[in-house]
């Protein structure tokens, strides 16, 4: 059993590679919820990392390729991205590739999964599944900032995501993009920009 590369809190979007019946690696986006904390588990954990041994989570929606390797394969490797097209394109598109970790991850942890529970959520079901690193590598350390454009263009994902999907309002949804992308056009840099194009292409 490994560690996180990083502490998790709250909800941590990231990129999760799967190996398909193909053999090849697809990628997609992945919320990675932070376990949960007993009373005093920040002062116990020193450095910010939970001190309870229970496994981070997440969830698949639907019959999707990450659910299909999740099952049959039993794992995948998460990682931790600061690229926005990076982002868009895992979360929008098919983009399979032949090794699993990708060349601009900042971290990575190969992780086992086990399905913790299965709902009907508005028509969809919703698995979830518990997350335990393997193994794990910090490729590299930077200094952190704090980009609006960036951000806006990782909520703008979710909403795009969510897109004629049961249970979303997809005008409001729509409503989102609009604000988002205004955000993106004052915020961010020219690669948060190209991401939000690319956004808008693949979700129409």
């Amino acid at each position: 059993m490994s560690e996180w590369p990083t502490p998790l809190r709250g909800v941590t979007e990231t990129v999760v590679t799967t190996r398909g019946p193909n053999g090849l690696w697809n990628l997609a986006a992945l919320g990675v919820h932070a376990p949960e904390r007993s009373e005093g588990a920040d002062r116990a954990s020193g450095e910010g990392r939970p001190a309870s041994t229970a496994p981070a989570t997440a969830r698949t929606f639907g019959r999707t390729r990450t659910w299909r390797n999740f099952r049959e394969r039993g794992g995948g490797y998460v990682q931790f991205v600061d690229d926005a097209v990076t982002f868009v394109e895992a979360a929008l598109s098919v983009v399979e590739r032949e090794e699993p970790v990708l060349p601009g991850a900042a971290a990575w942890a190969r992780v086992d999964v086990e399905r913790t529970g299965v709902e009907e959520r508005e028509g969809t079901r919703v698995a979830t599944w518990a997350l335990s690193p393997v193994e794990s590598r910090v490729v590299r350390e930077a200094v952190p900032t704090t980009n609006r454009g960036y951000a806006a263009v990782i909520e703008a994902t979710v909403a795009a995501s969510r897109l004629d999907v049961p249970g979303y309002d997809t005008e409001v949804l729509r409503e989102r993009l609009d604000y988002f992308e205004s955000v993106c056009e004052r915020c961010g840099g020219p690669r948060e920009r190209e991401a939000f194009e690319r956004l808008r292409a693949l979700s129409g």
